[in-house]
């Protein structure tokens, strides 16, 4: 109750504010030394979550989890077979991987003409014509890789492997380069190396996933396997892990069972190729918390000393207004009183410089925000910090503040009122 009345009574605030004022250069200093260690943790804390944020928009149409698998030569004998030869992956090796390692989610298989330096096929309509690259693929392509579709197409379907249908889903560019501006691609034919394909679908273009492009052209697998005489050869897989296992760890199970299905040296490093997807995003998201536990370590470090601070001029104050507390204990203010408006100031210089360095990192970050907001090729978006952790970093302050100002305000109270009217 004591404190309600302390808190709301006029004449301690006039008390309070008195005493700022006396002391301004001061109080100013050390409350900059509070509002610097907050802005410090909104600053990092944010810039660190922005980062985040960033990769996730980058990878946002290919799954966190997933891996690209390939094939190349052996760089160890083994088992008669001589050094450098060429590993072919199949088909039939996704049956094989689907059940000696049950982590796998999702499996692709990709062919590509066009991609790593090749030659890329000749697509033509009508008069005009260019060169693109081709993918053959499943269906389920897209469950790792999401393809995003204008409203009247469709991506390539169970139906389009099973008959070997001649059809293609193009790029923007491609049917910005053979189509004319109003015209209606779905439905319309291109030719594809001589052949004939219809146009089933228009992909938008959407960076991060991988080493694809604009101008791509998607094809049934089985038909490209006819198309270009591959067989039941893979130039590569997509894969993808389920959401809670270690993917390191799968990539590693996954190039065992392939050097097993191929006879190749288990220790041969040089024959499976592979790019881990989940291994970079997980390196990004370690990097973003150590950032953001900086930011906490170093924010909370500059509080602390911030508020120790506070402390410091509290005390002063209190030696430079014994006399003035003597004779409020003189005129019967109790020692509850004393000790309440000496904390109250603490928790007030406290709490304006938490809500000012608020202020100021959320400012910082907003024009961080704005400056980076159309910079799709930079991985950086929106900045920001939870509201729960902003409110708990004020909270710690206040509680700080509190426990600082416990110790100048029990120095107050240990002045004893005839000593203080004595003092000259």
């Amino acid at each position: 109750m004591n404190s309600l009345k302390v808190l709301f009574d006029r004449d301690t605030w006039q008390e309070i504010f008195g005493s700022i004022s006396k002391n301004k250069t001061r109080t100013v200093i050390t409350v900059i030394g509070v509002l610097w260690g907050i802005f410090i943790y909104i600053a990092l804390s944010g810039a660190a979550k922005g980062l985040d944020n960033g990769f996730e928009r980058q990878f946002e149409n290919i799954a966190m989890n997933s891996m690209f698998i390939w094939a190349q030569r052996t760089s160890i004998p083994y088992e008669g077979f001589k050094i450098g030869r060429r590993i072919d992956l199949k088909i039939t090796d996704i049956e094989k991987l689907k059940q000696r390692v049950p982590e796998i989610q999702y499996i692709a298989p990709r062919n590509a003409k066009g991609v790593f330096g090749g030659a890329a096929p000749t697509v033509t309509r009508n008069n005009k014509s260019s060169n693109y690259n081709v993918y053959g693929d499943y269906p389920v392509y897209t469950k790792i890789a999401t393809k995003k579709i204008y409203e009247k197409g469709r991506f390539i379907n169970d139906e389009d492997i099973r008959l070997n249908r001649k059809v293609c889903v193009i790029g923007e560019r491609t049917q910005k380069e053979l189509f004319k501006k109003d015209e209606e691609p779905v439905g319309q034919y291109v030719r594809i190396d001589n052949i004939y394909f219809q146009v089933i679908g228009v992909h938008k273009y959407v960076p991060g996933g991988g080493f694809e492009s604009d101008g791509d052209i998607f094809i049934p697998f089985t038909t490209f396997r006819k198309l270009y005489n591959t067989g039941n050869n893979v130039d590569w897989f997509t894969i993808a892990a389920f959401d809670d296992v270690d993917v390191v760890a799968v990539e590693k199970e996954i190039k065992q069972t392939l050097k097993k299905i191929h006879t190749v040296a288990p220790e041969d490093e040089r024959a499976i190729g592979g790019f881990n997807l989940g291994e970079v995003f997980n390196k990004i998201v370690g990097f973003s918390k150590g950032m953001t536990l900086l930011s906490l370590i170093v924010g909370i470090a500059t509080i602390i000393a911030g508020v120790i601070g506070i402390g410091n001029i509290l005390l002063i104050s209190v030696k430079e207004r014994t006399k003035e507390l003597g004779v409020r204990r003189a005129l019967g203010a109790t020692p509850s009183e004393v000790r309440n408006q000496i904390v109250l100031e603490s928790v007030f210089l406290t709490t304006i410089a938490g809500i000012m360095g608020i202020v100021l990192g959320a400012l910082v970050l907003f024009g961080i925000n704005m400056f980076t907001q159309d910079m799709t090729d930079f991985p950086y978006t929106n900045p920001t910090v939870p509201i729960p952790f902003v409110l708990s970093a004020l909270f710690i302050m206040v509680f700080l503040g509190t426990l600082i100002g416990l110790i100048p305000a029990q120095r107050a109270v240990s002045i004893k009122p005839i000593d203080a009217l004595r003092e000259e």
